[in-house]
């Protein structure tokens, strides 16, 4: 499908246009989006448009790096949207020409239709130009990566709040698919962040020059995305290693219990073993009182050797 809307040279918005109408319509700028196209439409992009073989080839080929690369008077830009829920990557290609825009997705995109909404509503914001337009398509884009970064953010606080109670094992599941989630992230804002730094620096595009406070606010937002993504690795790094300082401690704690149980038995264990090997001519087999003596000495090994342990703290 193929939407176009254009801004007059008498300040007015045209939409339901045609491609055979761009050619006559004396317009100051045009939009025109390509939102899951045919074949027949996505051949539009060389016949009618005439853009370089290698950004057409990139808008077939999915799913291509966030990008900005300059032909002669156009621009190509390779742009993602996300899924709050999913973490779902979209791909949305951008040209930017002298007089226009043309955006093309295969999947419906929300941000677009926002920036197409805001467009509509106002001539005075028809009057910014086109390259306003991607602007709005951009900023749109961006704002989505907030919701799902701030979603991981508070799923980290909580689990951080509840780290005092100790970490288990579903936790740790739940850290490294937190962890698994902003790699993810960080796969499309970090290319998202070089983009809008190439883009407000470069001197490729001259029209850019009145809107580059814009595109700068853009990539201040890309800026605070990144730190809050590097927190959040940070914040699941600690809890990692508070989870293995914690099965580390508690181990040793049962090993050290389990030890000093296993070294009370040791002698209990000698004297059992002697008493119990029924050679006929040990002294001690034929005393009425033997079975109690040895009773009463294990008692007061054990007794002793306990005492001794909680003495020095080994039962803390």
């Amino acid at each position: 499908m193929i939407r176009i809307i254009g801004f007059t040279r008498e300040k007015q918005w045209v939409t339901d246009m045609t491609i055979e109408q761009l050619k006559t319509a004396d317009l100051e700028w045009y939009w025109v989006d390509f939102c899951d196209p045919k074949e027949d439409e996505c051949r539009l992009l060389d016949t009618f448009f005439h853009f370089h073989p290698l950004a057409i080839e990139d808008c077939y080929h999915l799913l291509q790096r966030p990008k900005i690369d300059h032909y002669e008077d156009v621009h190509f830009l390779v742009l993602h949207s996300i899924e709050r829920k999913t973490l779902t990557v979209n791909e949305i290609n951008i040209f930017i020409g002298p007089r226009f825009i043309v955006t093309f997705h295969y999947e419906p995109s929300p941000e677009i239709e926002e920036a197409r909404t805001k467009l509509k509503t106002s001539v005075k914001i028809g009057e910014n130009g086109h390259l306003y337009a991607a602007y709005l398509v951009m900023d749109k884009l961006v704002d989505q990566y907030f919701p799902a970064v701030h979603e991981l953010e508070d799923q980290l606080a909580d689990m951080e709040i509840g780290s005092t109670d100790g970490l288990s094992q579903t936790a740790m599941s739940d850290i490294f698919s937190i962890r698994s989630r902003l790699l993810r992230l960080r796969k499309t804002i970090i290319p998202m962040r070089d983009l809008l730094y190439r883009l407000t620096n470069s001197d490729r595009i001259d029209e850019l020059m009145p809107y580059k406070a814009f595109y700068h606010d853009i990539y201040d937002h890309l800026l605070k995305l990144s730190e809050m993504m590097d927190s959040c690795r940070e914040m699941t790094a600690d809890l990692r290693d508070s989870y293995i300082s914690y099965n580390s401690n508690r181990m040793n704690t049962i090993m050290k219990t389990l030890t000093v149980i296993t070294t009370i038995f040791m002698p209990l264990t000698f004297l059992a073993g002697i008493y119990g090997m029924n050679f006929s001519n040990m002294p001690e087999l034929e005393w009425n009182w033997g079975y109690f003596a040895v009773l009463t000495l294990m008692f007061v090994i054990g007794f002793s050797m306990y005492a001794w342990f909680r003495a020095k703290g080994w039962f803390k």
